[in-house]
């Protein structure tokens, strides 16, 4: 009987990485996911996986914790999952969002290069990277990148470096150019997140809501939900699915980057419909644009082309935004419900 794969997950209890890591242990990898050292030993997305990974601590922003965990587990996969993508948190945290989101993928390939040089690595980069890129309204392998944001720009220098290290080592290293994903694991902190919470706890009339990013109540004393511009356009998909992408990626041949997302785009305020229609509301009703919750500069209104993985990879896209919002919503019912008292 051969020996399992090993996987290596960098920031297992993040909302990618936990699917992704339900996923390989299906596949029958032994899979080790790291989290960053913490006194809390609660971690909600992996807290049922708890027995069946292996978990070690390690941080984007420590090389010796990354190199020891690789060159312990000696993985034949390795997904660079973690950064600090919080959007608010980009702008009143550069220097981190650098530190972590920038320069964290170069230790992980400098780990992998060092110590176990034959593993496969996937790194997560993000739609971001194309920023305020003008003229394409569909965004392929080939579209230019200009990112405007601390956060896109961070994670433009790490899609470079993937091209660099393969190029320049002959590592497999690729990445995935993915568009908005969420989940029920999504943090509170992104706006997909914030709309389905913020309905379960309207509809269950929930006195003491969650705290948004402003540290604020996410429904106010009115009832109200505050987002900020209700007009933004984005590409959604479910995160369930991306995480099969990065998977098949890891799977050909020769490394290589695509785009991964719906073809589809939407408003913050079709988002908003669909959750609250979805409970028999009005979101006209309980809905407010906050201009402290509005980026101080917006990206393009872009969708992503994902035919490339279709014909290489054999992916394609099973849930969209209206299911997606109804998937999250019933999931924020159902948490309320349970710890609420």
């Amino acid at each position: 009987m051969s020996k399992p794969k090993t996987a290596v997950i960098i920031g297992v209890s993040s909302q990618d990485g936990s699917y992704l890591a339900e996923l390989l242990l299906d596949k029958g990898y032994k899979v080790v996911g790291t989290i960053r050292r913490t006194t809390s030993m609660v971690h909600e997305n992996i807290e049922h996986l708890k027995g069946k990974i292996v978990i070690e601590a390690a941080d984007l922003t420590d090389q010796e914790s990354l190199n020891a965990v690789i060159e312990r587990h000696q993985p034949h996969e390795v997904y660079n999952i973690a950064s600090q993508s919080v959007p608010g948190d980009a702008w009143s945290h550069p220097f981190y969002t650098g530190e972590v989101t920038a320069l964290g993928p170069v230790r992980v390939f400098e780990a992998v290069r060092h110590f176990c040089p034959t593993a496969r690595v996937y790194q997560a980069t993000s739609r971001e990277i194309h920023g305020g890129v003008s003229g394409h309204e569909t965004a392929t392998e080939s579209t230019p990148m200009f990112a405007n944001n601390p956060y896109g720009i961070a994670k433009a220098y790490a899609h470079m470096m993937v091209d660099c290290y393969r190029k320049s080592y002959g590592m497999y290293v690729c990445a995935g150019i993915l568009f908005n994903h969420e989940s029920p694991r999504r943090s509170l902190h992104f706006v997909t997140r914030k709309i389905s919470m913020g309905v379960a706890c309207i509809k269950l009339g929930i006195k003491k809501p969650p705290i948004n990013e402003l540290g604020e109540p996410l429904v106010d004393a009115d009832g109200k939900l505050h987002l900020g511009d209700l007009n933004s356009m984005r590409d959604w998909g479910y995160a369930k699915d991306y995480v099969e992408a990065m998977w098949m990626m890891l799977q050909q041949d020769m490394p290589k980057d695509y785009v991964i997302g719906t073809q589809t785009r939407h408003s913050i305020k079709d988002a908003c419909k669909a959750a609250f229609d979805h409970v028999g509301l009005n979101w006209e009703d309980h809905v407010v644009s906050n201009h402290r919750l509005i980026r101080p500069t917006e990206i393009t209104d872009m969708i992503g082309d994902y035919s490339l993985a279709t014909k290489e990879l054999g992916w394609k896209p099973k849930v969209y935004l209206k299911e997606l919002m109804e998937i999250m919503v019933d999931s924020d019912i159902d948490w309320l419900k349970a710890h609420s008292v």
